[in-house]
């Protein structure tokens, strides 16, 4: 999996998770099924909120060969207050798929964030997918 990383304002500040750090801690957490329609950022500016990447064609068909590729038998993350930190493409496909609901592992506290305040474009991206 390509590295990743989940970001959000929360107060002044922006919170930065690293994805594959989420997936380990919830590994244990139970699946539940979600109701699609209660995933708030299905209608939100997701992708290309706080980056200085455009809703171009090209990065719209980007994200469409993600969705292609995203597997929905792997949950979806959500906080402790249900929003979505990581499954994005999956949640895509899912309603492409015309499915009312989607697998998901919530936690019951949300982890502390691994980075806070720091520019994405920043961030560690490793050659190689981890």
């Amino acid at each position: 999996m390509r590295k990743q990383y989940h970001h959000r304002p929360v107060g002044s500040d922006r919170h930065v998770w690293d994805v594959h750090r989420l997936i380990r801690l919830s590994r244990d957490r139970p699946v539940v099924p979600v109701p699609l329609a209660t995933i708030a950022e299905a209608d939100e500016d997701w992708w290309y909120d706080g980056t200085a990447s455009r809703p171009t064609p090209r990065a719209l068909a980007d994200h469409m060969a993600l969705v292609e590729r995203a597997d929905l038998r792997h949950p979806i993350i959500l906080c402790a207050e249900g929003r979505l930190m990581d499954g994005m493409h999956r949640v895509v496909k899912a309603i492409l798929a015309d499915r009312s609901h989607i697998d998901a592992r919530r936690f019951d506290v949300t982890p502390a964030p691994d980075h806070v305040n720091v520019a994405l474009d920043d961030l560690p991206y490793p050659d190689e997918a981890v």
